[in-house]
């Protein structure tokens, strides 16, 4: 019964309600800031380099790290897999189109969180939806709703279903037991990520500063070593992924199913431009003009999609085995790589899901503690937060031996309840945005390092950063 109320809400989400909110909202960004994924795509580069006077204070790289972290996970694999096994070849077109378009929303969300982020009392920079919510719109209880939803989205919704894709990937080796093996993994990974999220902020900004970048180069080299050895079948697979996403009977007839359906779906859930995510690790920054970190996150999204998620499916499709229902998961990309590496695709494959799930749970613990922190008004107590570390790690513990199809469901829905409170917000807080882009770009052409001031684009409220 849960499970079929779940199901009918995330189908009515991505069909519509979403679909037009997210990528209308795009589009919007887009247009009003002239194309900033080509037109500043240097200057985002630039920003990622930049350090900051204080030695102690999180750069703008490990900002991008820690909100990757949380992007590229399970999601880059798994969600991939599954979106061309329901979806087609087609579905990457359209997770391409909605990482492009939602670049920009990226952007928007991360400059307004590093315009209204706060000072902690330990002198820490705490930000993101919330507190733009509340000082820009002054309405707390909003803020504090969309604070209960994202932790219910993350610590619980997706820290469960990388828990479940990781123990998946055990699946294909001859020691698994599918009613003991998954809660003997699912211990596993609790008991570590326990231990890291009990060191609290600092360890796992550390820990995922280090993995991410060495993971992720790691994984896009595989995937360039397999499209090689099976260079015959690439002009055919790009004729398929052309064809399927514009073949408008097969996606009004069953959009559920379709191309574009799973493309959005799974894209959206890869790259969470726009629902609100990661401005908390975007405000964490100490930068000298917001803008600089609004494009830095603009350029996580093209990391996470544009480069892993296409990174998984190019290494499927151009492996000659046709995607299918029931291969659709870790199964597609275990015997994809199979074909192409023999016993080392499967091996590789799993080391890499061990190494994104866990980065994925830590990122997702990482906003959470900024969330706990706005709707405590401080920062928690330790027995309080060493509580909820507990209760994360043991939901990870209870999300591998749960049923997939619910785990996808349940954090569709999640998402989009985030989606629907942060969107609208961005919309009516935009201009700020576009001001805070017109001063960057103004300071940009005088040729001078930006440098904001409040002042300068006439902002009412009183920052604590900016004046």
């Amino acid at each position: 019964m849960f499970q079929t109320i779940i199901g009918a809400v995330s189908s009515f989400m991505y069909s519509k309600l979403l679909v037009i909110m997210l990528i209308g909202a795009g589009l919007y960004f887009t247009i009003r800031t002239r194309f900033p994924q080509a037109r500043l795509f240097k200057r985002a580069c630039e920003s990622v380099m930049e350090k900051p006077d204080d030695k102690e204070a999180i750069s703008s790289f490990q900002a991008l790290m820690v909100s990757t972290a949380s992007r590229v996970g399970t999601g880059n694999i798994v969600g991939v897999s599954s979106a061309i096994c329901i979806g087609g070849f087609g579905s990457v077109f359209w997770m391409w189109v909605i990482a492009i378009i939602g670049s920009a929303s990226a952007l928007i969300e991360s400059t307004l969180a590093q315009i209204y982020k706060k000072k902690g009392e330990d002198g820490k920079c705490y930000g993101g939806p919330a507190y733009y919510i509340e000082a820009a719109l002054h309405c707390r209880p909003l803020a504090i709703v969309f604070c209960i939803a994202m932790i219910m989205t993350y610590a619980f919704g997706f820290n469960m279903l990388a828990s479940y894709n990781l123990q998946s990937t055990f699946s294909g080796f001859s020691f698994y037991d599918p009613k003991v093996s998954p809660w003997i993994i699912g211990g596993i990974l609790a008991v570590l990520t326990g231990w890291c999220l009990l060191g609290g902020g600092s360890r796992i900004v550390k820990v995922t500063s280090m993995v991410v970048p060495v993971m992720g180069l790691a994984y896009i080299g595989i995937a360039l070593i397999v499209v090689i050895i099976n260079i015959r079948n690439v002009p055919e697979m790009f004729l398929r992924i052309f064809e399927e996403a514009f073949d408008f009977k097969a996606i009004f007839g069953a959009f559920a199913s379709s191309a574009m359906m799973q493309g959005i779906r799974r894209g959206l859930y890869s790259n969470e431009a726009g629902i609100g995510s990661a401005p908390n690790a975007s405000a964490s920054a100490n930068v000298s003009h917001p803008v600089k970190q609004g494009l830095v996150q603009m350029l996580s999204v093209f990391i996470d999609t544009l480069l892993l998620c296409t990174a998984t499916a190019m290494m499927c499709m151009s492996s000659g085995i046709d995607p299918t229902r029931e291969m659709q998961g870790a199964p597609w990309v275990q015997a994809s790589l199979q074909e192409s590496l023999g016993a080392f695709g499967p091996v590789f494959i799993t080391v890499a899901m061990v190494f994104f799930a866990f980065t994925t749970l830590l990122g997702n613990c990482f906003y959470c503690d900024n969330l706990l922190t706005y709707i405590h008004k401080k920062e928690p107590g330790k027995k309080f937060m060493r509580g909820f570390r507990l209760v994360s790690a043991f939901v990870v513990f209870l999300g591998a031996g749960m049923e997939m199809s619910l785990l996808w469901d349940l954090s569709d829905v999640l998402m989009g309840v985030m989606a629907l409170i942060n969107i609208p917000v961005i919309l009516i807080l935009s201009g700020t945005a576009f001001k805070a882009i017109r001063d960057y770009e103004d300071q940009l052409k005088r040729g001078v390092n930006p440098v904001f001031k409040s002042a300068d684009i006439e902002l009412e409220q009183k920052t604590d950063f900016w004046n």
